[in-house]
């Protein structure tokens, strides 16, 4: 594949420029261990990736809760926050490849399905969104992934074709959202996905500083 044919990069963040997954985890425990239920590997693997209205509909149908999604969500949340004190660290190679796409003066914009307020907080404790373009959240979207919606509307921001576009992301659900948006879709590797199926995958790395995907730019 020729270089130069991408022309901006759309970053997930949960998970794929921070090591949140642990922090997320904690807050969904703590929520259902409160209601006398038990957050699974399996229930992680069916939210990871999806906004939040999915998540806590899927947990409302699984557990029969009497709470709207939106209570729900906004607990949850709270526990985040909290969770967050304990501190979190950005993903290997995050640092290096900000500072190769700004030497190369490549676009990059942010495509979370986390909400706003979350969103805000995460970046904030990192000093990070300042070198973003844009910021897209849950709150942006009408269809979460893996719904193309939000990786199509990045495209537009960015004033480019989806196939433009590196896309890179760490869940099932925001690898096909990247595939069927038409994006070059790049899953980098952790500890929290690798038993994944991204068969949708353009390229699968082991870190954000990969040569692999700094080869593409």
């Amino acid at each position: 594949m020729h270089n130069n044919i991408f022309r901006a990069v759309a970053f997930d963040m949960d998970g794929l420029m921070f090591d949140t997954e642990d922090t997320y985890w904690k807050a969904a425990s703590a929520l259902l261990t409160k209601r006398g239920e038990v957050y699974t590997d399996e229930l992680c693997r069916a939210v990871m990736g999806r906004p939040p209205q999915a998540c806590f509909e899927l947990f409302k149908a699984t557990f029969n809760f009497p709470e709207t999604w939106q209570e729900l969500q906004r607990e949850s949340e709270d526990l985040f926050l909290q969770f967050l004190d304990d501190g979190f660290s950005t993903m290997p190679g995050l640092e290096t490849l900000l500072q190769y796409l700004e030497g190369r003066h490549i676009p990059k914009g942010i495509c979370t399905s986390s909400a706003v307020r979350v969103v805000s907080e995460v970046l904030k404790r990192k000093n990070l969104a300042e070198r973003f373009d844009f910021i897209l959240t849950a709150e942006d979207i009408t269809q979460g992934k893996p719904s193309p919606e939000i990786y199509l509307k990045a495209a537009e921001r960015f004033g480019i074709t989806p196939s433009e576009m590196i896309v890179l992301e760490d869940s099932e659900a925001g690898c096909e959202a990247a595939a069927a948006a038409g994006a070059f879709g790049v899953i980098i590797l952790a500890q929290h996905n690798v038993h994944g199926n991204f068969a949708a995958a353009k390229l699968i790395a082991d870190s954000l500083d990969d040569e692999r995907v700094l080869t593409l730019i």
